[in-house]
């Protein structure tokens, strides 16, 4: 399906090297207006054309308008095209094109927010990635809301995706586990799962494998089980950095190719990463005077693992804002490793909780945080995602537990569901399951509220390539939230059953907004509820 979006972007790049051949390369965007009365579409192009042209961008707006209304496929799919001050071009879509798109959506087996991209390719997303030395944080749970929906979006935009969980059971931080199980003098660890695995480690005694112990432990019996079943998310791939990395001497391989291309240097017996002769601030440890190697050393190894060995295109590494120190070594490992511009690391701001207007600050059961198994114990789990996922990933978030909780109105999640199950409630009465929308439909969507319903609905494929895109997942339960909007307005003014009959066009429209309403929560990683 060539998306609205694209089709206006070659029209008007067509009708701009009309008007001047050197305009060809000028990149723009089109943009949904701040109003429907703006119209449906806007484009801004002339107000930088007209720099560069030295004309007034109204005038070169009205010429590119001009130009555009003569264009066959224009009238296709517009009723109107109007210029505006200060050098807007609005577009308005045609009855004809709102009234073709609806039944072709409607008929269509297949999911409609599926978009063929224009370069598919092989991603991994590598995400929570929390240390398994004890329970998942909800810090480190925003992160794999967010992977996880992002993962959804860029399959359906055509993409090969790969969810993985780096699970680093190796290293220092494993040992200072096996200490804090032994409650010796070098504990780092404390909280009852600490106590438990005291208990149930006892006849051991050397740290490391101790720790080794405990970690796996923590990992299927907290980590696996939170993510999987609280939070719902399926990794394709728990990736061992003891099994993958350390055993196989990848790391100790790298090393040495390193060395070898004089990137390292040796000082005070440790071995430094001259990471500041590549975009770095400063140089960087990875062997360390006492032999082990630092995270950057394993990344490195990772790296090569995911690029040459496993054919990655693309990496997107979501981390937590406390890593973000550690972004520019990474950067410059993939650099001097050839990979430079495939690797992409999005942090998440920190989550803080709220109940009655107080924070909530740490969690008695499990150490000095809030542990994710325990807000989805008060909150339901659609209402945490949810609620975590409305938020841009560089924005903190302050996580009302009373709001969420709330079934009411005032919740986002509630107010989105709530519609699809009023959706349903029609689509069961009898004089709904009585009409079929089958075969020649002629819709007629003559009330405003009609039409901004419909127009809302067909946005989704261009939410879901935007976001494939700009990585902004915010902007789909954004988007939820405006159906619903659109959904309620259209119900209170519309009437779908009148004296026992069913208007055709306006019970087409409830389906369509059940399709997509549901194919959106689907994504978001929902349940869409058809009763309440």
């Amino acid at each position: 399906m060539n998306l609205i979006k694209n089709q206006i972007k070659q029209l008007v790049q067509k009708h701009l090297v009309k008007l001047d051949s050197g305009l060809a390369d000028l990149a723009f965007i089109v943009e949904y207006p701040t109003t429907e009365k703006f119209g449906d579409y806007t484009v801004s192009v002339a107000l930088k054309a007209g720099k560069l042209l030295k004309l007034p961008p109204l005038e070169l707006a009205g010429k590119l308008a001009d130009s555009l209304k003569k264009d066959t496929k224009i009238a296709k799919i517009f009723s109107k095209i109007e210029v505006v001050a200060p050098g807007f071009i609005n577009f308005y879509l045609s009855e004809e094109f709102l009234n073709n798109r609806a039944k072709e959506v409607l008929s269509q087996k297949e999911k409609f927010g599926q978009v063929v991209s224009r370069k598919s390719q092989k991603i991994q997303l590598e995400f929570i990635s929390a240390n398994p030395t004890g329970p998942l944080t909800v810090g480190n749970g925003r992160g794999g809301f967010y992977g996880d929906v992002l993962g959804n979006v860029l399959k359906l935009c055509g993409h090969s995706v790969v969810k993985e969980y780096l699970i680093n059971d190796a290293g220092n931080q494993i040992a200072s586990l096996g200490h804090s199980v032994l409650k010796d003098e070098l504990a780092v660890y404390k909280g009852e799962y600490i106590d438990e695995l005291h208990g149930r480690l006892k006849n051991l005694v050397e740290p490391m494998a101790v720790g080794q112990w405990a970690a796996e432990i923590i990992l299927h019996e907290l980590l696996q089980q939170t993510i999987e079943e609280g939070m719902k998310i399926k990794f394709d791939v728990w990736f061992s950095e003891n099994k993958e990395l350390r055993e196989s001497q990848k790391i100790e391989k790298v090393i040495a190719w390193l060395k070898a291309k004089n990137y390292l240097y040796e000082s005070e017996g440790a071995w430094w990463f001259k990471s500041s002769e590549h975009g770095d601030t400063r140089d960087r440890v990875l062997v360390k005077g006492n032999g082990e190697f630092t995270y950057l050393a394993q990344d490195f190894a990772y790296l090569v693992n995911k690029f040459s060995e496993r054919k990655f295109d693309l990496v997107i590494n979501i981390w937590g804002a406390d890593h973000h120190g550690d972004v520019p070594g990474l950067l410059a490992a993939a650099d001097v490793l050839g990979y430079k511009d495939k690797q992409i690391v999005t942090l998440m701001q920190f989550v803080r909780l709220f109940k009655d207007g107080k924070e909530v600050r740490m969690s008695k059961r499990m150490g000095t945080y809030v542990a994710m198994s325990e807000l989805l114990e008060m909150v339901d789990h659609d209402a945490v995602r949810f609620l975590f996922l409305m938020y841009s990933n560089n924005s903190h978030i302050n996580f009302d537990l009373n709001l969420a909780q709330e079934r009411s109105e005032k919740n986002p999640v509630y107010y989105v569901q709530y519609a699809y199950a009023r959706i349903s409630g029609i689509l069961r009465q009898p004089e709904s399951v009585n009409v079929s929308l089958a075969g020649k439909l002629e819709l007629e969507y003559q009330e405003e509220a009609e039409r901004s319903l419909l127009k809302t609905l067909l946005k989704l494929p261009e939410i879901l390539e935007q976001i494939s895109e700009d990585y902004e997942v915010q902007k789909l339960p954004g988007y939820a939230i405006e159906i619903a909007d659109k959904f309620h307005q259209f119900y209170n003014t519309c009437r779908v059953i009148d004296d026992g009959k069913a208007n055709t066009s306006r019970l087409a429209l409830v389906k369509l907004t059940q399709k997509v309403l549901g194919e959106v929560l689907e994504i978001i990683g929902i349940s869409a509820p058809e009763k309440m």
